[in-house]
């Protein structure tokens, strides 16, 4: 069974361009949702799949070598995950600690 998302929290995950510094200085907030409703969504929509285990502060990278996009996932303990950063023009090929390295310069 697939989960349903509401038209506002589909509306934000697709509109959600700023990474989390822009997010942060123009006040709006992270987009956040159960974690399980997170993956369905980053699956189906984007056909993103993770890259990495989550960190030790709990953020995941999810990618999709054939769009291209990404997102930056952060889990929380209560069981919900916010999009913290997202973007384009994943490097397909390249080691996963290759470009994390490259997008945190």
């Amino acid at each position: 069974m697939k989960p349903v998302i509401s038209t506002l929290s589909l509306a934000a995950v697709l509109g959600l361009s700023a990474t989390l510094a822009n997010a942060q200085d123009d006040g709006t907030q992270d987009v956040c949702m159960p974690a399980a409703e997170m993956k369905a969504s980053l699956v189906d929509w984007y056909g993103e799949t993770p890259v990495s285990e989550p960190s030790a502060k709990g953020e995941q990278m999810w990618a999709s070598d054939r769009s291209g996009t990404w997102t930056m996932v952060k889990l929380l303990a209560d069981g919900s995950a916010c999009v913290i950063a997202q973007g384009e023009n994943w490097m397909a090929g390249a080691e996963s600690p290759k470009q994390l390295a490259m997008l945190n310069r």
